[in-house]
This record gives C-alpha cells, sequence and structure tokens, in this order.
C-alpha cells in the first residue's frame, strides 16, 4: 500500500476564510503535504483544482464544500461534502435529502464537528450536529481543529495564549465524539472516522495586539488523515482523485496527529488463516484473528478498543498485538506525550472481525 498525508476541511476568501486556494497550495507544499480538500460554506467553487508544484514538490487541491442551512439559527447540521462535483447547497435544509443528493451523484460525505460548543469570546454559536436519525453518510468528523479551540479556552486570556502558542492545542478528540464514533459502529454501520483543520487563518485584534488564529501550514502539520492507496500517485489527476475518494470510502486511513512526532508508517491490520487486511476492512473470526498495529515509533500507550471498550493496553511500546477469535469491531488509540502532556497521536479506523 501507498501512504499519503491529506488535510481537509478549510476555507477561502468565498466563504469565511481569510486566504485564496493559492496560499492553501503554498502552505500544504511547505509542509509536505500530499492532497488538501477545500470546503468552503455553500458554494461550490469551481476552476481551482488540480496540481500545484513548487520544484520537485506537488499537492493535489480537491474542491469539496461544507453545506448547512443558512436560514437555520443556529446553523446546525453541517455536512462535509466532495466527489459529487457539482454545488448541491439547494437540498441544505433537509439533511436526508442532502445525504440522498450526495450519494446519487456518487460523492462521500463527513458529519462536521459533531460537538461544538457555543464560545461568546470569539463570537461563536454551538453549531453541532442533531440529526442523528439521518442515513447514508460516509463518516464522521472525530476531531476538528477549531472545535477543540473553542472546547479549551473559558477567557481571553486563553484565546490569547492559544493565538500566540498554538502548540499547546490538538490534544486529543473530545471523548463525546469518540463515544458516538462507537455507538454507530455498534449499530452495524461502516462509519469512516476523519479529521478535519476546519482552518480559516482567521485575522483576530485584542487591543493593540493583531494575530492570525492558526495559519493554514500550522494546521497542516498537526492533525491530517493518512490514506493508504491501493497505487501511488501518478500526478495525473482524475486518476489520483479517485484514489483518495476510495481510500476514504473505505475506511483506508488514520488519524495523525503530527505536531508531537510523525505518524507516517503506521500500520493496523488483522491476519486470519486465510486473508489478511487492513483498517477499513472485514475478516472472518473462524479460526482465530492476529490484530497487530505497528507504530512509527515507541510511544507511552496503546489502547485496543473492541465495541467501544478498552480491551488491552500496550505501554512503552512500539507493537501491540492481540489475537482472537471473537467477532466486534477493533480500533486502535495511541497516546505521545509532547509538551508535559499526553497528547491524542493516532487513531486508526476500525477492523471488522465477523
Amino acid at each position: 500500500m501507498h501512504e499519503i498525508i491529506t488535510n481537509l476541511h478549510m476555507h477561502t476568501r468565498y466563504s469565511d476564510g481569510t486566504g485564496s486556494h493559492a496560499d492553501i497550495a503554498k502552505a500544504a507544499l511547505k509542509a509536505g503535504l500530499d492532497a488538501v480538500i477545500v470546503t468552503d460554506h455553500n458554494v461550490y467553487v469551481q476552476g481551482p483544482e488540480g496540481y500545484y508544484k513548487e520544484g520537485r514538490s506537488r499537492v493535489l487541491l480537491i474542491i469539496g464544500e461544507e453545506i448547512h442551512d443558512q436560514d437555520r439559527d443556529p446553523q446546525k447540521n453541517h455536512l462535509l461534502v466532495f466527489g459529487a462535483d457539482k454545488e448541491l447547497a439547494q437540498y441544505a435544509d433537509d439533511p436526508q435529502d442532502l445525504l440522498n443528493a450526495v450519494n446519487k451523484a456518487g460523492g462521500l460525505s463527513f458529519i462536521a464537528h459533531p460537538y461544538d460548543p457555543p464560545q461568546p469570546f470569539i463570537n461563536e454559536p454551538d453549531i453541532e450536529w442533531d440529526n442523528w436519525e439521518v442515513q447514508g453518510y460516509t463518516g464522521i468528523e472525530i476531531w476538528n481543529g477549531l472545535s477543540e479551540f473553542k472546547y479549551l479556552i473559558n477567557t481571553r486570556l486563553h484565546a490569547l495564549f492559544y493565538a500566540y502558542f498554538p502548540n499547546f492545542l490538538a490534544r486529543t478528540p473530545p471523548p463525546k465524539a469518540l463515544k458516538k464514533w462507537d455507538e454507530l459502529l455498534l449499530e452495524g454501520k461502516r462509519i469512516v472516522g476523519v479529521c478535519g483543520s476546519d482552518s480559516h487563518a482567521l485575522h483576530a485584534s485584542m487591543g493593540p495586539l493583531h494575530r492570525t488564529l492558526f495559519p493554514y501550514e500550522f494546521h497542516f502539520r498537526n492533525m491530517n488523515n493518512h490514506l493508504l492507496l491501493a497505487e501511488p500517485l501518478s500526478g495525473e489527476e482524475s486518476a489520483d482523485r479517485r484514489l483518495i475518494f476510495d481510500a476514504f470510502r473505505d475506511g483506508h486511513n488514520f488519524i495523525g496527529n503530527d505536531l508531537p512526532a510523525p505518524t507516517k508508517g503506521f500500520r493496523f491490520t488483522a491476519q486470519g488463516i486465510q486473508d489478511s487486511v487492513m483498517m477499513g476492512d472485514e475478516i472472518p473470526a473462524q479460526g482465530g484473528v492476529t490484530l497487530q498495529a505497528h507504530l512509527p515509533l515507541l510511544t507511552d500507550v496503546i489502547r485496543l478498543i473492541k465495541d467501544g471498550e478498552v480491551i488491552k493496553v500496550c505501554k512503552k511500546q512500539q507493537v501491540c498485538t492481540h489475537i482472537t477469535s471473537e467477532p466486534g469491531v477493533y480500533r486502535i488509540e495511541a497516546y505521545h506525550r509532547y509538551l508535559g502532556r499526553k497528547r491524542g497521536w493516532i487513531f486508526s479506523n476500525p477492523i471488522y472481525i465477523k
């Protein structure tokens, strides 16, 4: 398999961001990303999609959209859409109609910032997802960079601190989001977990102080989606888009917080009597299955989660192995210490033992 690093969920001047698509591509090139997916609010921007290059480096910029009902107050139920390749904001007033339209167009859909509290210090309302009866979405954004910032600031001093010292962010996905993901998986749904930077590169002021809140490049150097592709990117835009979309659709990805340490090289696999599978795949329990997580370096804690419960903990190890014949949904969480705090480092998509 071929691993690439992709960041999704960001905004330009076409909605409420401050940069251009070229600015995003330039930041992604500096951060060493392979692809970015831009999702402006309720506008499908045609034109900027494609490969951007600098020297021998290249990054594929893909255009998606973040769609929500703008007439609702507060504006909840935001959905990230890409691969539909057309404007679908006209369906925003009914989330199920929107999902039906996405699926009809062959696109992918991810529930954005499912738990997103109000934050008066930066004039941000509660914009979490509240329609859990809908069906047919590809996945859920279990970790959102801007939402985490909103969770952590309780005073203007907190906001000022994180604006100047952003490396103290990117701690861990909200427990409510992880719990909801496990609940959905237990219902038998194949729900792909992703992270989103929700980067706006916002210009903020507090008296004489002026600061860009979390420039695009900062977000691109921490929470990323690491995709495992069937073949390497070729540089041909349409073919590479398909490879990326297929990996997201199949759950062949993990969330890597590359701020504490690079996560490239992580693998979570299952070996059965006849088959060997990876994240997002299914394998029969008959005859026993060996689950193995291999991390790029020794880390503080590796947790093996089965059906939402921790069943094994490996400490100060680089490899964690578990043999089972029990059906269930298995995923990995790994934590790594950085700046004096244990950080969420790696979150795999599940392997399904049937």
